[in-house]
C-alpha cells in the first residue's frame, strides 16, 4: 500500500547532479528526483557540475516538472552548466522551468520604445 503524504510545507530538497545526465543514468537519476520530490514540499536543484544531457535527460526533468506540479510541489532549477543551457535553448525549452535566468529576454525596438515630442504631435 502506497500512501501520498504531504510534506511539511517548509521542507525543501537540494540536489546536485554531477556528469552526465544522459539515457545511461536516466533510471537513477529519475529515482533520485522522484524520492527527493516525494519527501520534501520543494526541491532545489543544481545542474552547473553536468558534463553532457541528452533529450533522456531534458525528458527526465520534464517528468519531475510535472510530477512536482501534479502534487503540489515545488521543483526549482537553480544553476546550469553552459551544456544544459545550450540544450535547453537548442529545443527552445528555456521557459519551460519557470526560471527567469534563463528566459530571454524582451527586446524593444527603438521606434516601438520612443515616445514622440510634442512638436512631432502638433503637426
Amino acid at each position: 500500500m502506497t500512501t501520498d503524504t504531504k510534506p511539511d510545507e517548509e521542507s525543501i530538497s537540494a540536489v546536485c547532479i554531477e556528469g552526465e545526465m544522459t539515457i545511461y543514468r536516466a533510471l537513477e537519476l529519475k529515482q533520485l528526483l522522484l524520492s527527493r520530490l516525494e519527501e520534501a514540499a520543494a526541491v532545489e536543484v543544481d545542474l552547473s557540475a553536468v558534463t553532457e544531457i541528452d533529450t533522456a535527460g531534458v525528458q527526465l526533468m520534464m517528468l519531475a516538472s510535472q510530477w512536482a506540479r501534479t502534487r503540489q510541489r515545488k521543483l526549482r532549477i537553480v544553476a546550469h552548466s553552459r551544456e544544459v543551457v545550450e540544450v535547453l535553448q537548442l529545443l527552445n525549452l528555456e521557459t519551460y522551468f519557470g526560471d527567469p535566468s534563463l528566459t530571454p529576454p524582451v527586446r524593444v525596438s527603438a521606434e516601438a520604445g520612443r515616445a514622440k515630442s510634442t512638436s512631432e504631435t502638433s503637426q
